[in-house]
């Protein structure tokens, strides 16, 4: 299945109306202002600290280069959500994408993070992608309840993983959705658009 995404798109949800869009050069600083007032263990779901200018620039280098769709959730001008969707074609992995999702504190808890993850999700879709990963530290309990009511398993545990500011280790915890596998149950059941988001 292959669909075409068309942005901006606007979803309202409990925080009021947010307008999804892709990420941009001139998306820049407002991106960096959104990461550096995110508290410290947020940025551990990250594989990079995008709280830091030089990390975010490569970050926008490789949206450019097409290997990373980044999507920013904006209410009233200020971005309140990112997430990336990471993929690797001329690994063994092709198939595979990783999503790397963080949401503003003032959002959460109100269909910010789940309407991102859906949108995020449904790019994978489009990019024909047959499994997607995720990561984050094992007490970041309502984001793994999120991730998992989308279909996501844990998958493995990685223990002292992440190193944050203050030296202390943190575990990860890896979840999975097989994309293919789902989609071809539902496709058994006669249910194919159920894993189709519009």
């Amino acid at each position: 299945m292959t669909e075409t995404r068309s942005y901006p798109r606007d979803v309202k949800t409990d925080a009021g109306e947010i307008e999804f869009r892709l990420m941009s050069r001139e998306d820049e600083a407002l991106v960096l202002n959104f990461a550096q007032k995110l508290p410290t263990h947020d940025l551990l779901f990250l594989p990079r600290n995008i709280s830091q200018p030089k990390v975010l620039s490569a970050w926008i280098h490789e949206i450019e280069r097409g290997e990373i769709t980044s999507l920013l959730a904006v209410k009233n001008g200020r971005v309140v959500g990112c997430s990336g969707l990471v993929r690797d074609g001329h690994s063994w992995s092709p198939h595979v994408g990783e999503i790397r999702m963080v949401v503003s504190v003032d959002v959460r808890g109100q269909g910010v993070g789940r309407a991102l993850c859906q949108e995020t999700f449904a790019l994978a879709l489009g990019a024909g992608l047959e499994k997607l990963s995720v990561q984050m530290t094992v007490d970041q309990q309502a984001a793994i309840a999120l991730f998992e009511s989308l279909g996501f398993k844990a998958e493995a545990l990685l223990r002292d993983h992440v190193r944050d500011l203050d030296g202390k280790t943190h575990d990860i915890v890896v979840l999975g959705h097989n994309i293919a596998r789902v989609q071809a149950q539902l496709e058994a059941f006669g249910l194919p658009e159920a894993v189709q988001k519009s």
